[in-house]
Formats: structure tokens, C-alpha cells, sequence
């Protein structure tokens, strides 16, 4: 199958099973012109609801409960939905952008439509079916800032997947403290994917970017305007994940400051 039908598929997908589409081969000989999506196509039950500072993820001291932990992967699933939705919009909106680019985009969008499945087969056996807590836009509010590839790394892998480098362990740790070995076991298999997921942006931002250009610069000038450096991480940083990426030291340093 072509990335571009592939991502054509997903965003225009009104099944859960059209969405998690992974076909066994991916060609990409015809690329396309680009071809932007403002929203995509949700199933029933799981389109988007206007987020509310009264729908907060669960406190950590909340975790020793079942179904809070259960919300707590929910929500994640619902982001993880949304970066394989963003990643086919990638897709289809830089047709021209490089292959090797491409060939990332489509591996990484791969790895976001297993942690989909992970995520709702790990809540499932707590009780708790995809779709039957809100769903958020999020990434999608992102979109017409994504402009370009440089861009799009920014946000979503030196950004948003940043970000998981600090969640992905805290809430591993916070639940294997609640006896919860299994979803502990997932979130460090998140946290090992997204580590591979923040390596790409961070060598594609370094390929992309002018030779005189710092990669923290070039970084913070392709955020969206009321995005601040703060939101790629967690309240606690993580280091040696960051490292394992190859995120520079001194991008390391001026993000504990931010």
C-alpha cells in the first residue's frame, strides 16, 4: 500500500480497526501533492469533547485505585490516537519532503498504533473500554502551525514526545508503587519507544536546520507562538532518557531552567 492511501485511510477512518491499519508492506512511489487535513474522521463514540479544568488526570496519590489508573491510561491511549492521526497528516502534507523523512514518519506512526492497542488492551483487563471516557483534539489545535517538517519535529517529537521522557517513567513508577506491575511494564515500554521516537526528530532538526543554527534555537523559533519550551517536559526532568535520544547536553541544561 502507499504511505499517502495508508494515511488517507487513517484520517478518513470511521472504524477503530481502519484507524490501527498497518499493512505489512508500505511503498511510497507516488507521494502526491500535499494534502492537509483541518480534522479527521473519528468512529462513533470518540470524537472530540471540549476539555474542561474540572477533567484532570487522576492525582498520583489517586493511583492505588483500579479505576483511576485505568482513566489515567485512557487518557493516554486518546494521545497516542492522536500522534497516529498526526503523523498521517504529516504524511500527506510534506509529499516532498525526503524519503528517508517519510520512511521515520511512517515506522514512528506504526509504533503509535501499537501503544494504541497496549493501551487498550491494558485498560480492558482493568475494566475500562476505549471510547467510554472523553476524548480531546489537543495535537489537532497544533495543526495549521505545522507547516513544514522542521516544524513538525519541533512540536511533536522535540515537544509532545519530549514530554513523555518525563511522564512515561513517573507514572510507571507511581504505579508500580500501586502494586500494578503490568501497566508499570507498559509505560516502560512507552518510554523505550519514545526515546527512538525523540532520536528521530532531534537528528531530523539537525539535518533540517542551517549549519550556523543552534538546535536549541531553531527548536524554540519553530514552536507555535503560546508553545513555551517548558512543555516538553514533565515537572520532574528526566536526563538520561533525554541522553539515550541524543539531545544535546546543553539542551539538556537550558530545559531544566525553562
Amino acid at each position: 500500500m502507499e504511505l499517502r492511501e495508508w494515511a488517507i485511510r487513517i484520517l478518513s477512518a470511521d472504524t477503530l480497526e481502519e484507524k490501527l491499519l498497518s499493512p505489512n508492506e508500505l511503498t511510497d512511489n507516488e507521494p502526491g501533492q500535499p494534502l492537509v487535513f483541518t480534522e479527521p474522521t473519528r468512529p462513533s463514540g470518540m470524537q472530540f469533547k471540549r476539555h474542561t479544568s474540572r477533567e484532570k488526570l487522576p492525582a498520583f496519590h489517586e493511583h492505588r485505585h483500579p479505576d483511576k489508573r485505568a482513566a489515567c491510561l485512557h487518557r493516554f491511549a486518546g494521545h497516542e490516537l492522536l500522534a497516529v492521526e498526526i503523523m498521517a497528516h504529516a504524511l500527506l502534507a510534506f509529499p516532498s519532503s525526503p524519503k528517508h523523512f517519510r520512511k521515520g514518519v511512517a515506522n514512528t506512526l506504526r509504533e503509535e498504533q501499537e501503544h494504541v492497542r497496549l493501551y487498550i488492551a491494558r485498560m480492558e483487563a482493568m475494566g475500562l473500554k476505549f471510547g467510554d471516557m472523553p476524548l480531546y483534539k489537543h495535537f489537532w489545535a497544533h495543526v495549521p502551525h505545522l507547516s513544514c517538517p522542521i516544524r513538525y519535529v519541533s512540536v511533536m517529537s522535540l515537544t509532545f514526545e519530549m514530554a513523555n521522557l518525563d511522564f512515561a517513567p513517573m507514572y510507571g513508577k507511581s504505579f508500580a508503587r500501586a502494586g500494578d506491575e503490568a501497566s508499570a511494564a507498559l509505560m516502560q515500554r512507552i518510554l523505550e519507544d519514545e526515546i527512538s521516537h525523540v532520536s528521530f526528530g532531534i537528528n531530523w532538526l539537525k539535518k533540517l536546520k542551517k549549519p550556523e543554527e543552534s538546535e536549541w534555537d531553531v527548536w524554540e523559533k519553530s514552536l507555535p507562538p503560546l508553545m513555551t519550551p517548558s512543555r516538553a517536559k514533565g515537572f520532574v526532568l528526566h536526563e538520561e532518557p533525554r541522553r539515550k535520544a541524543g539531545v544535546p547536553e546543553e539542551w539538556i541544561q537550558k530545559l531544566k531552567k525553562a
